[in-house]
């Protein structure tokens, strides 16, 4: 019958490739978005803003009467707002914050609660590798992302002995719809900095995460695991 999967955020990019993956493997998956749905008409779509807890509640009951208790969450949904610190308004900052870090909290929190009661779980936090190494213009990103990884780890000393795993997947320059502003010549002066010498493909982020749902990876929790050819190493 498969597990039921649960991707925030998972109508494109990562989070399509990562539905996808889960769905390949014979999973019950459902994907929130917050406009229009996935391309997949067997990816059960779930109007949801992570910024609203009463939409996350909704989204998660919907999911649940679909496919059953969520036994994999996959917390993807976000956004960037890149200022530089100086013309950065306190609006840029809470915005991108409430959206990647708080939202991470209220469909952890909400997850976690059916978990507790099957006893087995698995979460996985979608990192960048800007939590490591920044990035010009993202102090608001940058912070939201670096926060998931003290989340997991909370999350994971707390429910680490209920069978429930938290972890992190920080992927590097992945081309998606959420950076397809940036100008070539920034892509340009990126891939030498690459030790793989290229972009990294939504489906190598999906490999990293469906692993660390599986039984395979039942002894990995709290864990930082980089997707990006290198490109963070040392930090």
């Amino acid at each position: 019958m498969g597990r039921s999967v649960l991707v925030t955020g998972g109508n494109r990019g990562i989070g399509l490739a990562v539905a996808r993956a889960f769905r390949d493997r014979g999973d019950r998956v459902a994907v929130t978005c917050r406009t229009s749905g996935p391309p997949d008409a067997d990816l059960l779509a779930v109007r949801c803003d992570v910024t609203v807890p009463e939409q996350v509640e909704e989204a998660f009951v919907r999911a649940e009467e679909a496919n059953g208790p969520v036994e994999v969450l996959v917390s993807n949904a976000g956004i960037i707002d890149d200022v530089l610190l100086l013309r950065m308004r306190e609006e840029h900052f809470s915005r991108v914050l409430d959206t990647n870090l708080t939202g991470t909290y209220r469909v952890a929190r909400r997850a976690v609660r059916s978990m507790l009661r099957t006893g087995w779980g698995r979460i996985v936090l979608i990192s960048s590798v800007a939590a490591v190494r920044g990035a010009p213009g993202q102090v608001n990103y940058a912070a939201s992302k670096a926060g998931m990884t003290g989340m997991a780890r909370a999350m994971a000393r707390e429910v680490g002995s209920r069978g429930i795993t938290a972890n992190v997947v920080l992927p590097g320059f992945v081309p998606t719809d959420i950076n397809a502003g940036l100008s070539e010549e920034f892509r340009a002066d990126l891939v030498p900095q690459i030790p793989a010498g290229r972009f990294g493909e939504p489906a190598e982020v999906a490999a990293a995460v469906t692993f660390l749902a599986s039984d395979a990876a039942s002894y990995i929790t709290g864990a930082l695991v980089p997707v990006d050819g290198g490109l963070g190493m040392g930090h």
